[in-house]
């Protein structure tokens, strides 16, 4: 059996288990929560959810077999409240907890409280958290191991005028990072006095409400790198063995956006130098439990330390698909005191695996966070077909909502095939049968990264999206080949809403096909501005031909009215297409492309062409909150008169703080809002006099 079976048979198999816990606490929420119970179910073990007042119907509470409320939405107020772990722990007979990712999963202090309690945590021991947990430990200890580590200053920094004044010795670009930071809070890339000052502040901000703790440094910025990272696995018996690597260095504001497994850059040589120092790390600091150890490499495979992450990583599923293991089963195993079940020697790499982290973020935007309910949430099937598998890791179902509180994420879509380019392709698909609506969401970017060029040849960095996207992304309306075979797609839905019209009411049909019946125009774009299509449709035997001038597409579909996606063949080559209605035709979305579809009869096309365009309202004198978030500071004041750039407000959503800036030179009218407002999207901010 081929890994990727063994992980796509892995979360419905009972495992089989002589003696192991019986019921663990899962001291989390969203995909990661309901990625541990799913694993525990299938290993006969009973789970216990916690959650905030924000989370009382969530999915992961839904799934586990007890949920213990423990506070307030806020974070600091439940998932992060050490004691009420505990007390859920002991209320329920839980035996040991699983942190996931986030929240609790790097405190030395929780993994000591449990211990002091009676309960077995399921990760590393306080020792290694400790040593490997602190960015700036963690590099100490990295050095001592023999680890190639980049230059910086390892101590804490205080203050913005001692951090500047370290980052004119290093020199520019640096790094301001968070000692305690992850998921790309609490860091900044500075390349000049100024920003350091701006960006040190910022940094230490977002720390202290996100870890509570807000010690920083600062090191070297490595120009064009990339992000590749290790996964190591120990025992509480002195193994510690490496599971080879991950790609991730496709990010956004030090976020993830995409990772891969195994990295297009590496070579057998470099990947085994790479664990063998991952490995060597780890067991300098007794490690014990799934971890990873992040590396900085260039562009000619040299690498340098980066961080280590004491916990299971948002992106393991790709690891998992090419290696066959089942991490958290591993996790559980370990923390029980099992052995590692497999050495070196029996890990092998098969074939690869993409991730896509969707997100709850409007691209068109700047990708500014987006909150509301999930009105339609349909991810596409999950298993194995051919050689190709897909996987959906999520915490969410339809007509559940997405919080102001916490991460944005949705979901994790992962696609398995034999080759890099076969999982790229399959992830294409997948994200083009993925219907979400009710609020915005980045999978329109994700498709675009799917088709881009760059991407696909593997020459990557972490600079990728800022360097392809400079300014910012918009969807793309389709050109070419693409916008033929859509305009066949929203003809071929045009003619089957007009034959169920035509039954639903009972017409007799002709006794030949009537040009008025078959001859369309397909407008593209809002009013038909970019393209108008002639063609002409036809039924054919289990198929629709739609003519055009370069030719004809036959379509093969089981696609009905309502449906969200269009799937099937165009002249033989599978598509999926996002269908949504507009007046008079459709919305069209697939790879990455998007235009409105309006499909007229020849007359109709000539009065439309007549319609006159409607133009949004002018919001040029006002600034509007660009997302649902809460008002950290005003940084103006009535009749100030501020230059292009200069901060205008924060605002915080979804953990992190967004600096709105003056596009112009402007003079401040108004201030409608203040420090602590609460505000919705597009809510007033101030006026522009």
């Amino acid at each position: 059996m081929q890994p990727q079976e063994v992980v796509d048979q892995a979360l419905s198999k009972p495992a089989k288990t002589a003696s192991m816990f019986k019921k663990i606490l899962i001291a989390n929420r969203g995909e990661i929560a309901c990625r541990v119970i799913k694993t525990a179910r299938r290993m006969g073990i009973k789970t216990v959810a916690v959650y905030s007042d924000a989370d009382r119907n969530a999915m992961h509470v839904e799934m586990a077999d007890e949920a213990v409320h423990i506070g307030a939405a806020p974070a600091a107020e439940s998932y992060l409240v050490i004691d009420k772990i505990i007390d859920a722990c002991k209320r329920t007979g839980a035996e040991a907890v699983h942190p996931g990712y986030g929240f609790l999963s790097e405190r030395e202090a929780f993994a000591n409280a449990l211990k002091e309690n009676g309960i077995t945590f399921i990760g590393p021991n306080p020792g290694a958290i400790a040593a490997m947990g602190d960015k700036i430990e963690s590099k100490k200890a990295a050095a001592a191991a023999g680890v190639s580590t980049v230059p910086g200053y390892l101590g804490t920094i205080e203050s913005a005028e001692e951090a500047m004044k370290i980052a004119d010795e290093i020199g520019y670009p640096v790094m301001l990072k968070a000692s305690a930071g992850g998921g790309g809070k609490g860091m900044r890339i500075a390349w000049s006095r100024d920003e350091v000052k701006e960006g040190f502040e910022r940094s230490r901000s977002e720390a202290k409400s996100s870890f509570g703790d807000d010690r920083m440094f600062v090191e070297k910025f490595i120009v064009n790198p990339r992000h590749i990272e290790i996964q190591v696995l120990g025992d509480k018996h002195g193994n510690v063995i490496h599971l080879g690597e991950r790609e991730c260095s496709v990010q956004r504001r030090n976020q993830k956006v995409v990772e891969e497994a195994p990295s297009p850059l590496l070579d057998e040589e470099t990947r085994a130098k790479m664990g063998a120092q991952a490995v060597a790390l780890a067991k300098a600091v007794n490690y014990d439990s799934a971890g990873t150890v992040e590396f900085v490499a260039g562009q000619d495979k040299s690498f340098y330390f980066l961080e280590m992450n004491t916990r299971l990583q948002v992106e393991h599923p790709v690891t998992e698909m090419i290696t066959g293991l089942d991490l958290v089963e591993e996790m559980i195993r370990v923390a029980y005191g099992e052995k590692l079940r497999h050495a070196q020697k029996d890990i092998k790499l098969d074939g690869w695996a993409v991730e896509s982290r969707v997100y709850a973020e409007d691209p068109t935007r700047n990708f500014l966070p987006s909150i509301g309910r999930l009105t339609r949430y349909r991810p596409p099937a999950e298993g194995k077909v051919g050689a190709v598998t897909t996987r959906n890791d999520t915490g969410v179902e339809e007509g559940g909502q997405i919080s102001m509180f916490y991460d944005p994420m949705i979901a994790k879509l992962v696609t398995h095939a034999p080759t890099r380019l076969e999982a790229i392709e399959s992830q294409a698909r997948a994200l083009d049968s993925f219907v979400i609506d009710g609020i915005r969401h980045n999978i329109p970017f994700l498709s675009t990264l799917m088709a881009h060029e760059r991407w696909k040849s593997g020459k990557l960095s972490t600079g990728f999206i800022a360097e392809e996207f400079p300014e910012g992304f918009s969807v793309p309306m389709p050109e070419g080949r693409v916008t033929e075979r859509l305009a066949a797609v929203a003809a071929a839905i045009d003619h089957a809403m007009n034959t169920r019209k035509r039954r639903i009411a009972g017409q007799m049909p002709a006794s030949k096909p009537v040009a008025f019946a078959l001859e369309r125009v397909v407008a593209i774009g809002k009013n038909g501005a970019q393209r108008r299509i002639d063609c002409l449709v036809e039924d054919g035997a289990g198929e629709t031909i739609v003519h055009l001038s370069s030719g004809a597409l036959t379509l093969v579909t089981h696609w009905r009215p309502g449906d969200l996606v269009w799937s099937g063949t165009i002249s033989g080559e599978e598509i999926a297409v996002q269908v949504s209605p507009v007046p008079n035709g459709v919305r069209l979305s697939q790879g990455g492309v998007a235009a409105e579809f309006r499909v007229y009869t020849r007359r109709e096309a000539e009065l439309a062409a007549l319609m006159p365009e409607k133009k949004g309202a002018d919001t040029s004198r006002v600034l509007l909150c660009p997302m649902p978030g809460l008002i950290k500071s005003i940084a103006v004041a009535e009749g100030q008169e501020v230059k292009a750039g200069e901060t205008l407000a924060i605002v915080e959503a979804m953990k992190m703080e967004n600096v709105l800036r003056a596009e112009k030179d402007v003079t401040i009218g108004k201030v409608k809002a203040k420090a602590g407002d609460s505000l919705a999207v597009d809510a007033l901010i101030m006026e522009f006099a």
